[in-house]
């Protein structure tokens, strides 16, 4: 085969007259001259342009879109609006044959309904082409960030027979015979007869493994697939998405908020000053999504704008209590506008409650501190009761627009009596997680960590407003399609 250029570098070429070979699939053909190519390298196509009275016409008509073409011609200079290079083909050869009868993407509108139905053809329209752009931009920029700030990366396993979190949502692994089920004489499954020899599940987090790294190197984060078997059919959450945890030594929550803010500001910078021609055109897109929407329910900054404002400004940091009160008092709560009304301190904060907080009230990103023990996990550190006898932990939830919730992270309980006590009350069996606690026997020290979800971060910077968007194949309710 002849060596190709890629259609993005030959965009941007200042040498006209030589000759080019590209390859690619095509977009559209218009008057059975122009030849509109993308080759996935970049978001914007190149033009093709044929001497339709020499080419042989059964050529011309197997040029539909979607074909896999191969075009070798002289590199010129456009004379038509909207490029700047064209190619005047010379040689055309169909790489792949697409039946435009039967190929579901023709050059039109289509919903993204519809492309979720056909996700393993949806890669090739321009929205997903820069939506997944965007998306290794970010995953690069993660491992770069940590990786120059010294951490190192862990693999934690996807296979666990813990429950991090005490949610009880968890995949079972098993390759028990489910027509054939192994019985102990009380009718309990036997799993002694199990792969493991015992209960297993897809993870739901790699903290609790990524603690015990964290008290041998330092700092460490790790970026995985975590799963929950949460009945949750809403745009803001997966059965599979992808996460990604740091867990420091000698942290407290102040060094875990500043670490937080300034990955989420390095990452988004770098999506920014990489990906700016697929962020500007999810921009446009958005805009005109947003034409269909009443006046009052637009954003009031384009989705640029947006990104650097998260840039531009220090985060808000604030505590529980201080939400609580603000919360109480707001017009939403007083006028019953909120699903899930205010009353008391202890409430557990919803995604009106959160988006309120960033978008109305303080107009910039909020972090969230010091949470009722009662609504958070066992390994939290544990604050002094305050003058009301309120027990609460040193967490922290870092809320973004559009998104609520983004990072969910806190200072973890390094005091083994405390710890032990909390697991207890909250009914997480010590004898298994043993090994987890070795961490507070041997050597303990002060640590912190946080989670952020991989997928809600590509939903912000790419403006989309469901996040089965921004994963190639969703796994949701009912749905393990591809």
């Amino acid at each position: 085969m002849p060596k190709r250029t890629k259609i993005k570098d030959l965009l941007n070429a200042t040498e006209f007259g030589q000759q080019v070979t590209v390859m690619g699939w095509v977009k559209t053909f218009r008057n059975n001259q122009f030849i509109a190519i993308n080759d996935g390298s970049g978001i914007n196509n190149i033009q093709a342009v044929v001497d339709f009275n020499n080419t042989d016409e059964s050529l011309l008509k197997r040029i539909t879109t979607g074909a896999a073409v191969s075009v070798t011609g002289e590199l010129v200079e456009s004379l038509g609006k909207g490029q700047r290079v064209e190619i005047k083909v010379q040689d055309l050869e169909i790489l792949g044959d697409s039946d435009p009868e039967k190929f579901p993407l023709q050059p039109k509108k289509h919903s993204l309904e519809f492309l979720r139905e056909i996700a393993h053809l949806r890669f090739r329209t321009n929205t997903f082409n820069a939506v997944f752009k965007v998306r290794h931009a970010l995953a690069f920029a993660v491992h770069k960030f940590f990786n120059d700030q010294g951490f190192v990366y862990m693999h934690t396993p996807v296979i666990t027979g813990s429950d991090a979190e005490g949610a009880g949502e968890m995949f079972r692994v098993s390759t028990i015979d489910f027509d054939n089920i192994p019985r102990n004489d009380d009718g309990t499954v036997n799993y002694k007869e199990d792969f493991f020899g015992k209960p297993t599940n897809l993870t739901v987090s790699g903290q609790l493994e990524g603690e015990l790294a964290a008290m041998a190197f330092g700092d460490i984060y790790t970026f995985g697939p975590t799963f929950r078997a949460e009945n949750s059919n809403t745009t803001r959450h997966l059965a599979e998405f992808w996460m990604i945890e740091p867990e420091m030594a000698f942290y407290d929550l102040d060094d875990n908020m500043d670490l937080a803010e300034k990955l989420l500001k390095y990452v988004i910078k770098y999506a920014l000053d990489n990906c700016s021609d697929e962020i500007e055109f999810l921009s446009s897109r958005l805009v005109e999504e947003e034409k269909q929407k009443p006046q009052n329910e637009r954003s009031e900054l384009n989705l640029i704008d947006k990104l650097k404002f998260c840039l531009e400004n220090d985060f808000e940091r604030l505590t529980y209590t201080e939400a609580i009160d603000i919360l109480k008092s707001s017009k939403p709560n007083q006028k019953k506008q909120f699903k899930y009304l205010i009353d008391d301190w202890g409430a557990d904060l919803q995604s009106e409650h959160e988006r309120y907080l960033v978008e109305k009230h303080f107009k910039k990103p909020v972090i969230l501190t010091n949470y009722p023990a009662e609504i958070k996990a066992f390994y939290m550190r544990q604050n002094e009761p305050d003058e009301h006898g309120r027990k609460t932990v040193r967490a922290m939830d870092i809320l973004f627009p559009g998104i609520g919730e983004i990072v969910g992270g806190s200072q973890r309980e390094e005091r083994l009596e405390k710890l032990e006590q909390r697991m207890h009350e909250m009914h997480v069996p010590a004898e298994e997680l043993s090994w987890y606690l070795d961490t507070r026997r041997f050597g303990s020290a002060p640590h912190a960590g946080f989670g952020l979800g991989f997928e809600r971060l590509v939903l912000f910077v790419t403006g989309m407003t469901n996040i089965r968007d921004v994963i190639p194949f969703p796994r949701t309710p009912k749905n393990a399609e591809f």
